[in-house]
């Protein structure tokens, strides 16, 4: 059920809106009025989990986000003026539209067989003339537009803060100026669907402000009555793809005390006491083919029903909801006195390493992000999350499924976000049918296809031409993440959710995959090693690469294991199981490098050796077909390729590198990449990742990484410290999953295991545990917790 639909039920049984006087600011952050005890920093279990600067935001990547999965916001924390950017989830150019390319099927013979006799660049050719999908790009995503709060002229500020406090979500702003202390706390609320801003001060009479609202859609402003501001308009359009959502965002500004007045676009408020404003946005998005919502309806309802309610009811449900979900998990690797530090002038000295809890912060922030971006019931995180103030993001703010999507659900299973994949779910159910008409009329193929990107309207066809877009691996990749859910929870109803769509992809390439001519393999063709140029043409289309096999055999084994789990489609098991034996193998280069290509072309003239994309290794992670004990010398291989392809890379890439070198079980140099990676070149001052430009994919890469580094249970056990780098010698990590089914909190001193405990939440019944060489088997009822002591001992056994 969509936000809007859950928001007409409940708000349907309240009446008439009132606003209750008995307001609160009670706060677990530090007091909004204490700046003298603020001057010298955060302190205690706010530092630990506080994002905070000592001067507004200046640019969008100084702002801090806020989210309840489908409404965002960025927090400039200004003093004359405030300006909250706003995003609502659906909020896409276009409208329902079919990019599949009918030419597309009569090319495909020909293409395969140019590709076969090397002719790459004549293969591209005709792909571009015939394949590609109309038109060649995607719908992207769009800003809803700008709040702003415009403050009257006052006294010089002092003891300014802004922050955002990870454990509350809540982002807020303190300063005094004359004589008077200000707070603002700004959260977006995922219980009641609506963003609030409290603006209190220390001395009655002192709140005074105008409020007004801009944005670059068709759309106009006003007001309603003396307390509302109306923004209603219509999304943007896109490569003649004509905007059809109807969208509204909407504002009530409840002032205690003072006046409020309305002009034809800003509401004034002066003179008060305090004032909570309530935002919130909706549009007629449905589904992927139904745009016909009623947002004036949500968003009126929403507002209704929060303004109902007091400020410390608001915040209180709020902050309880959030910490559900965040407080799963803690991570302490010490502390430094450059926690006192503001967290811009801590990433610019990270690379000094005497801020390890800085780490510990970026762990946790991305896991806020995560929960902030994709909650059951939103659209899943794109490559922005859910934060962009441009009607024309970069990548069009898309999923781009050839590594970025993928990444966003990285650190949902081990970081015990595992609810947080539900929009991902979602999102392949829905790709699955509009797949399934590219699959038919691309390929005459059953099952379903998407290629490297997608967007709100589920398109699946290949985009931005053959040298990009060739790629028909999306669908089969996407079903990797939902088996990982699947192995993390081991959830049968869920299983059989999902197994539709994991045959409907394996049958897709049962009736595509072909017999290339040297070796008789069975391989892709028409694709391409993601955005990676070969070296016989100008092009990177090619057969059968390296990722396309190693996603194959995961997706096949998965729908093997899961149909036996089942009971079902034994013989379509069998044929799957016959096409995996035929699969082109991995191979190792005269290089000594896991290979990307059929051909060994890794290190010929004209290859790119430090690309961004390290798309063959993806059977090292996030795939566990290469193993550093059970595949050996397949693990050295992928140890050279990443050797030769270098540490520093876009965000994202050097996030993709820091979890492939803790799959080596190398935790320093995991750690040196971790260390670029928090750096001002790959983190902006609010955290945000720097591609750049900013893209969300490196902060959840990077989260995942810092978890793999201590965790790891992809190979059947549940090790132990797999890459713990000598910069963290003590520390603790509390509530990581496991596969299986498995809760672990570790220890470690002097850079060694010290104590562990294993509980099981559900799932499997035994597991094993792994220390350095030594493995010990656990039995666990449902809810049993065991201690294991630093020798692999099991406590009372």
């Amino acid at each position: 059920m969509k936000y809007q639909q859950i928001a007409l039920l409940l708000t349907g049984l309240f009446l008439p809106l009132t606003f209750s006087a008995q307001d609160s600011t009670r706060s677990t952050a530090p007091s909004a009025l204490a700046g003298n005890a603020l001057a010298d920093g955060a302190k205690g279990a706010d530092a630990r989990m506080r994002l905070w600067y000592r001067a507004p935001a200046k640019t969008w990547t100084e702002a801090l986000p806020i989210g309840n999965g489908r409404l965002g916001a960025m927090v400039f924390g200004g003093l004359k003026r405030e300006q909250f950017q706003l995003n609502e989830d659906t909020l896409w150019a276009g409208g329902p539209y079919t990019p599949d390319n009918t030419n597309a099927l009569a090319a495909l013979p020909e293409v395969r067989q140019l590709v076969f006799e090397g002719r790459y660049d004549q293969a591209a050719d005709r792909i571009g003339k015939s394949m590609m999908a109309k038109p060649l790009g995607q719908m992207p995503y769009q800003t809803v537009g700008d709040l702003f709060l415009d403050f009257p002229a006052a006294a010089a500020a002092e003891n300014y803060q802004r922050d955002l406090n990870l454990d509350t979500a809540i982002a807020s702003v303190t300063h005094t100026a004359g004589g008077v202390a200000f707070r603002r706390e700004v959260f977006a609320s995922p219980v009641d669907q609506v963003i609030v801003a409290r603006l209190t001060a220390d001395k009655p009479g002192q709140i005074s402000f105008a409020a007004g609202m801009k944005t670059p859609q068709r759309a106009t402003v006003s007001t309603e009555a003396a307390d509302t501001l109306v923004m209603t308009g219509v999304n943007g359009g896109a490569g003649g793809i004509q905007g059809v959502l109807k969208f509204q965002a909407r504002v009530r500004v409840l002032a205690q005390g003072g006046k409020t007045t309305a002009s034809t676009n800003a509401i004034t408020v002066s003179g008060a006491d305090s004032a909570t404003l309530f935002i919130a946005a909706a549009t007629s998005y449905r589904n992927f083919q139904d745009v016909s919502g009623d947002p004036e309806s949500a968003v009126k309802k929403q507002i209704a029903a929060a303004s109902k309610k007091t400020y410390a009811r608001l915040r209180d449900a709020h902050v309880s909801e959030h910490q559900r979900l965040f407080r799963r998990v803690e991570l302490d690797l010490g502390e430094t006195a450059s926690m006192k530090l503001p967290t811009n002038e801590r990433i610019a000295h990270f690379a000094e390493g005497n801020d390890p809890q800085l780490a510990a912060l970026y762990f946790q922030f991305g896991r806020y992000l995560l929960i902030s971006s994709s909650r059951p019931g939103s659209q899943p995180a794109n490559l922005q999350g859910i934060w962009n103030d441009s009607m024309s993001p970069p990548w069009g703010g898309k999923y781009t499924i050839n590594i970025n999507t993928e990444m966003n659900y990285w650190p949902a299973e081990t970081c015990a976000l595992g609810e947080c994949v539900e929009p991902l779910t979602a999102m392949v159910l829905d790709l699955t049918q509009t797949g399934a008409r590219t699959a038919k009329t691309m390929y005459n193929a059953r099952g379903w296809v998407v290629h490297h990107n997608t967007d709100l309207w589920r398109a699946a066809a290949p985009i931005d031409g053959s040298f990009y877009g060739m790629w028909p691996m999306g669908g089969a990749w996407l079903c990797q993440n939902l088996w990982e859910h699947y192995l993390f929870s081991g959830d049968k109803k869920y299983l059989k959710q999902i197994y539709p769509a994991m045959k409907g992809a394996a049958e897709f390439f049962l009736d595509t995959l072909v017999e290339e001519p040297t070796h008789h393999w069975l391989v892709t063709c028409p694709s391409i090693s993601p955005e990676n140029g070969h070296p016989e043409g100008k092009t990177s289309v090619c057969a059968g690469p390296a990722m396309d096999m190693q996603i194959l055999r995961d997706l096949f084994e998965n729908c093997i294991q899961a149909a036996k789990t089942l009971g079902v489609d034994q013989a379509l098991s069998a044929n799957i199981a016959a096409a995996r034996a035929r699969l082109a193998p991995h191979q190792i280069g005269s290089a000594g490098q896991l290979q990307e290509w059929l051909k060994d072309w890794d290190m010929q003239p004209g290859v790119d050796l430090h690309h961004r994309h390290v798309s063959h290794l993806y059977g090292l992670y996030p795939s566990a077909q290469i193993d550093f004990r059970k595949t050996p010398e397949l693990a050295a291989a992928a140890r050279k390729s990443l050797e030769i392809r270098g540490d520093k890379a876009t965000g994202w890439a050097t996030a993709w590198r820091l979890n492939l070198w803790t799959r080596l079980r190398d935790g320093d140099h995991a750690y040196r990449i971790l260390d670029f990676l928090l750096s001002p070149e790959r983190t902006y001052p609010d955290m945000f990742d720097a591609h750049p430009p900013f893209q969300i994919d490196g902060n959840f890469g990077g989260a995942s990484g810092i978890a793999e580094m201590l965790l790891q249970s992809h190979n059947g056990e549940i090790e132990l410290l797999p890459a713990l780098p000598k910069i963290w010698p003590a520390g603790s990590v509390k509530g990581l999953r496991a596969r299986g089914g498995f809760a672990v909190d570790i220890q470690w001193q002097k850079g060694k295991l010290s104590g562990a405990s294993i509980r099981r939440i559900s799932g499997t019944e035994t597991c094993t545990v792994r220390y350095e060489q030594k493995t010990v088997a656990l039995r666990l009822k449902p809810g049993q917790t065991k201690r294991i002591t630093n020798d692999l001992g099991v406590a009372g056994q």
